[in-house]
Order: C-alpha cells, then structure tokens, then sequence
C-alpha cells in the first residue's frame, strides 16, 4: 500500500548525516569515553583518531573504524556509566546538532512505527531518541556484549544492517513505508544504507554547501533540556579535543593564579583578573547598597560556587556565604566566610540570621546550579529573616570547561571555571524586595513561599530566564538516578 494511502505509514532514519546534521561519531565516543570512563581513556582514544580515519576512507562501508572507536571508548566500562552519560551527558550535543528539516520529517504527527538506525552503540543514542525525538522510537544500533555489568567493547551485531532492522520488525513485517538517510558521495543511490531496501519509499536529504542543514530550534524542542552534565563546553571534535589538551597546562596555571588573586584588596584584584582574562561586570542599579544595622541580604540565582565571591568582589566587602554541602577544597581555596547548614529548617533560620546580624549574607535558593537559562523553585527560607531582601541576577560562562559537575568530583569546579580561557560574569544586583519576616519576626501579609517566587520572578526578568518549579532533588533524579544526598545526609550542589 503506497504511503499517501496509510493512515499512519511507519518511518526509519538514519541517525547520523540525517536527523544529525554531521555524520562524524567521534564526538560522541569521547564524550563517554571522558565522562565515563576518564582522561586517560580519552586520551587513548583521541590517540587513535588517526588510525580510526585512515579505516574510514580505506574501508567506507567495512564499519572497521566505528568498531575500533566502540572498543577503546567502551571496553570495561559499567553498563551504569555509559547509561548515566547516555541519558545526562549526550542529549545536549545530540540536540545541537539535530537537523530541522529531517525531525520535523520523520517526528510528524501522522506518522505510525518510528525507527532510528545509526552506527553508535544503541545504549548511547536510545534515552535521547525516545526523549526528544519521538516517544516511541526503537533504536537500530550496535547492541554491545555485557559480562559481569560491564561492555566488552564487541558489538553482538552488525551497525545499522538490514539484518538488524528486520529483527526489531519480527515476522511478518519486511516493509517499512517511508526511509530517510543522506546523500553520501557522488554516488547517493549506490551509498544508501541497506536499510533502505526494505523501505517502499526513499527520501534522501541532501544539504549543499550553499544552504547548509538549520539546526532544530531550542524552542522546538520535543521538551525542554533544562539539566545535564559533562565537563567540556563545546563539541568535542579531534581538533577541540587536541587544543583542550594542549590548554590543560596553562589553564591550570591560570586557575591558580586566579584563586590567588582573590585573597588580595578588592581593586587590585579586579585589575589582576582582568589582566588573566577573567571578566567581572556589575550594574548596581541605584549605586552599591547601603550599609544597615546588621547586614544586606542577598538571594542570587545559583551559577557556580563562586557566585557569593564573585558578589563580595563587585560589592568590595566580605560576604558570608551559607552551603549545605561543600568539599574540604573549595572551603580552604573560599575568599569569603562560609557557612554550612543543618537541613534542619528551625537550626537554619537561626544559624542565617546571626550570620546576618553580624554582615552581609548571601544565599542561592536554588539549593543547586542550573546551566541553563532556567531558574529553579526557590526555597522560601531566605525570606523569614530580614526585613528585606536584594535580588542578584547572575550570569556565567566559560568557552571551554563547565564549572559545575553531578557526577564528576565537585571539588574540581571551581578549577575547571577557572581554567577556561577567558571566564566571565555579570551581575545585576536588583532593587530590594520587602520579606515576609522583619526584624526576625513573622509578619507582613505575604508569606514567605509568596516572596521567594516573587524574588524568582524578579531574576527572571532580569535575565530572560524562564521560572519553573523544578528543585535540587529533580535534579539529581533526572541526571543521577538519585535524591542529590550523600550517605551522611548532605545535599550536593
């Protein structure tokens, strides 16, 4: 039955070259091999790039070089760790690189059985087909050998061979309505994945030089990606790879150098880290915020661990910081006091406002960062003790390296903020929102719930950020598979 005929026609695509605009897959072997299994790994596997290409031009349609790049970047690696990067790390740049023309092509509304055929290990493309591509889809993939919980680093099948697609079909189903792959070469046709014999009609996405494939617009997206991790900013292709790795020495320099330059006076210091690269803006709004009995509140939307530093800096005077969570590294290398809460509401209000009755405060009531132009549900505690708050809307970045992990070792994220080659951040410090508590003391007509969405909003607006109601815990569901709390009950940032 021809395709306009089927009310709902079945649909497979190529992974890579159509739904993703690039065909190369080294990017995303290393993001696993580095995420998962560690530099070193990656390493080896940025090492063995070159003889990975040479297999692919000698031997296009062997698959030697996939096979190769499969086995170094997975070879004793936990099925839980290449899981955990598959679902938090990968969406990202799969998502960066997802073809407009091709999703909207193969996700439309009418379509019935959805399949995505690629070269890749199905274990690292399935959470992001079914999550923001279409709900439903089965991957076609090289399905890798497990023994003892962890890949061998052999494929039990061939990538993307018709064998491969006509089990997943089962009996009884040799026909798919509608196949979509790229053109490879001059010779398109003759190139065509073997898929493609079985499917009754083949649309072939082409994208010459002169219009280039449009990737699929943020707001299109199948849902919003508000969380993931990973160390590195930008797509990890061999040259990025080589010029991070060549970066490595001085960058960690520069962080050092960095760290102490924020022991020293205030205006020195600004000058010192402007001349390393680092960038501090500030708009005060009305000018610095007076000086008041007892000290200034601040409630920031949460970046890095050094938004309260950061603040101290662009203020020029000591602001405490309050933490739930913080490793031993980041409390000696902190230029700023800080503070650990108890998690207990009651102890926390009491610790915060005799921290406030001595000087400044800053608090992040989004208990963690968020990357993402988004801000999380803020915790209404800040706004039980004082009089007032003022509202600090911050933006940071790097070009190289992320300076917030889940699943990597925390105490490196101040390091990894400052080893990016030009780091940067601006602040907005906010006019001040009247709280739900003076003085210490219930009261007012607002709650305390009411303020802090109120102070969300305020930062929102500021920063064109979208407000949600997403929290810490959320968080670490969605990238970690857990509550976001230690074994000694300590929530992690």
């Amino acid at each position: 039955m021809a395709t306009h005929q089927r009310r709902h026609p079945s649909v497979a695509a190529e992974l890579e070259g159509t739904l993703l605009i690039s065909g190369d897959l080294f990017p995303y072997f290393l993001l696993v091999a580095l995420e998962a299994g560690g530099p070193l790994r990656a390493a080896v596997l940025l090492a063995a790039y070159p003889v990975a290409a040479l297999l692919g031009v000698a031997l296009p349609d062997d698959g030697l070089a996939v096979r190769v790049m499969t086995f170094v970047s997975t070879a004793g690696l936990a099925v839980a760790d290449v899981a955990a990067v598959a679902r938090a790390t990968l969406p990202r740049f799969f998502l960066a690189d997802l073809s407009d023309a091709a999703f909207r092509a193969f996700a439309r509304r009418d379509a019935g059985e959805r399949y995505v055929v690629t070269r890749l290990p199905t274990a690292m493309v399935e959470p992001f087909v079914r999550e923001y591509v279409a709900e439903g889809a089965r991957v076609v993939g090289a399905e890798l050998r497990v023994v003892g919980g962890r890949f061998t680093g052999a494929a039990v099948n061939g990538d993307r061979s018709l064998g491969a697609l006509e089990a997943v079909l089962g009996r009884g189903r040799r026909v798919i309505d509608v196949g979509l792959c790229s053109a490879s070469g001059d010779g398109a046709a003759k190139r065509q994945p073997a898929f493609m014999q079985i499917c009754q009609e083949s649309h072939v996405v082409s994208t010459p030089e002169k219009a280039p494939a449009a990737p699929l617009p943020r707001s299109e997206y199948l849902r919003p990606l508000i969380f993931h991790d990973g160390r590195l900013v930008g797509r990890p292709d061999p040259l990025a790879c080589l010029a991070v790795a060549l970066w490595l020495p001085l960058g960690a320099a520069l962080a050092v150098t960095r760290i102490l330059i924020a022991f020293l006076p205030y205006s020195v210091g600004l000058l010192l880290a402007a001349a390393t690269g680092l960038q501090i803006r500030a708009h005060l709004g009305g000018g610095p915020p007076r000086r008041r009995r007892g000290g200034t509140l601040y409630a920031c939307n949460h970046r890095t661990l050094l938004d309260p530093a950061v603040l101290s800096t662009v203020v020029h005077r000591k602001v405490t910081a309050v933490t739930y969570s913080l490793s031993g590294l980041s409390e000696m290398i902190a230029p700023i006091p800080t503070v650990r809460l108890t998690r207990d509401r009651g102890r926390d209000r009491v610790i915060m406002q005799s921290v406030l009755a001595g000087g400044d405060l800053a608090v992040c009531p989004e208990g963690t960062t968020c990357r993402e132009p988004y801000l999380l549900r803020f915790s209404p505690l800040f706004a039980e003790i004082a009089g007032e708050v003022t509202p600090v809307a911050v933006r940071a970045g790097g070009a190289m390296f992320h300076g917030t992990t889940v699943r990597g070792y925390k105490g490196m994220d101040s390091f990894f903020f400052l080893m990016n080659p030009a780091p940067w951040y601006h602040l907005q410090l906010l006019d001040p929102v009247p709280s739900s508590s003076g003085d210490g003391g219930d009261g007012g007509g607002e709650s305390s719930r009411d303020v802090a969405n109120r102070v969300q909003r305020a930062i929102g607006d500021a920063l064109g950020f979208e407000c949600t109601a997403l929290t810490r815990r959320d968080k670490y569901r969605m990238i970690a598979g857990h509550d976001g709390v230690d074994t000694r009950g300590n929530a992690r940032l």
